[in-house]
């Protein structure tokens, strides 16, 4: 029997242990959502020669059923278990070709994974229809006198920051992420100790692909309240690079601020190679949130990004970094001014809008969304991400033989127009 044999033999067990007949005290609840999301991608101009260079828009329908369980088996024990299968018709390219910078895949902080597609099997060439699932939950709560102790797939994110938080590398999203409610599951055992009424100290490892140690992270993070302030501090040791994270927020004048801040040293913990090899990496957060009147919210945020560049045409070159690779970073430039607002134009109608500027390449990305609650626990949303910047341009390096120069972070990205139809139950 294998390695994967093995451990889904394990979890097979506890979850035969789990269904045992309980005592009374057992409570079982089943509940999900399914979600579809209908996309239309409008690929970048591209300057050759001179000349604009257009491609036809690529389109994808995406299904996604999403079934969660909760076993609540003793007053001091729980087993919590998410499974997703998505059916995904779209065109050939969206399945060969990653469009976006979207940091690090789902399974990188995974012990092991059955294979994510169904259909066509591994091997086989996909052509317009794929089908995938994932198990993106599975974990065990334990509650001791002291502490809390989970044990399995989970979800693990920190961060205040609204738009770009650079103390959360585990598992992050980008900006332009349609599906963010459920944060991707990792393999982890994570302790929570209370403190006190607003303090804990959370202590975790999270494992990589079989234990491979340049895979896996730790960390310990400790959270407390002082002077009406939220503080936390973070020390995370991920892939073999170091993590020193800070995160205030609190109150001010009715407004709420935040500053979130990490210091990354790439390879610090990689006793072969040694991080003087790139320098360290700085992310700040710095933002304030108001509500204007019971319909308007709206909110400022500065990103400073020491990874990136002031110029254009060094972002292929920076795109090579240790963070870049690992997921810790992935815009490109160095300043970003980005603003967000919520208007509630009826109870159940809300317009969401985000503007995100490059400071330096004076390229930004603008989204607009419009909800409608059609009826309890429905959804319909239409939105779109539009970037505009300076387009990409393809130079010609040999015989049929072409570079790519971005002369802007936004005017590279694709445009995305989408709706999504969410039903929960």
């Amino acid at each position: 029997m294998d390695f994967k044999s093995k451990v889904y033999m394990s979890v097979l067990f506890s979850l035969f242990v789990l269904n045992a007949p309980l005592s009374p005290e057992e409570n079982i609840s089943l509940n999900g959502y399914y979600k579809s999301f209908f996309v239309v991608i409008g690929l970048p101009d591209y300057l050759v020669s001179g000349d604009v260079q257009t491609t036809l828009p690529l389109g994808s329908v995406q299904n996604k059923l999403r079934l969660q369980m909760s076993v609540h088996a003793l007053s001091w024990l729980s087993m919590q278990a998410s499974y997703e299968i998505t059916p995904t018709i779209q065109d050939n390219e969206l399945f060969q070709n990653n469009l976006f910078s979207t940091g690090i895949e789902a399974a990188d902080y995974r012990l092991v994974d059955f294979d994510r597609r169904l259909y066509p099997l591994q091997g086989e060439s996909v052509d317009s229809f794929g089908l995938f699932h994932n198990m993106d939950r599975l974990f065990f709560s334990i509650t001791l006198p002291f502490a809390d102790l989970y044990i399995g797939r989970q979800a693990i994110a920190w961060g205040t920051a609204h738009v770009v938080n650079p103390t959360d590398v585990i598992a992050p999203y980008s900006f332009n992420e349609l599906d963010t409610e459920e944060r991707r599951g990792v393999d982890a055992v994570r302790l929570r100790i209370p403190l006190g009424a607003l303090d804990e100290l959370d202590v975790g490892f999270v494992a990589g692909h079989e234990f491979l140690w340049e895979q896996c992270a730790y960390y310990s993070r400790v959270k407390f309240n002082l002077w009406n302030t939220d503080f936390s501090l973070l020390i995370m040791g991920f892939k073999q690079n170091l993590l020193l994270g800070f995160d205030v927020t609190r109150a001010l004048g009715g407004a709420g601020v935040w500053l979130e801040t990490a210091c990354i040293l790439p390879d610090f913990l990689n006793p072969e190679q040694g991080y003087e090899d790139e320098p360290a990496c700085v992310g700040i957060s710095l933002g304030a949130d108001y509500s204007f009147s019971g319909e308007l919210y709206g909110f400022i945020e500065y990103y400073f990004n020491s990874a990136g560049c002031s110029r254009a045409e060094d972002y292929a070159a920076h795109m090579n970094m240790e963070v870049f690779r690992d997921g810790a970073v992935y815009l490109m430039g160095r300043h970003y001014i980005n603003l967000g607002f919520t208007y509630q134009i009826h109870p159940l109608i809300p317009i969401n809008g985000l503007l995100m500027w490059n400071v330096a390449d004076l390229s930004f990305m603008v989204m607009l969304s419009v909800e409608y609650n059609l009826a309890e626990n429905i959804y319909l949303t239409a939105g779109a991400y539009m970037g505009f910047g300076l387009y990409p341009e393809l130079i010609q390096i040999g015989p049929g033989v072409f570079q790519e120069s971005l002369n802007s972070e936004f005017g590279a990205y694709p445009d995305m127009f989408f709706t999504s139809f969410r039903v929960y139950f």
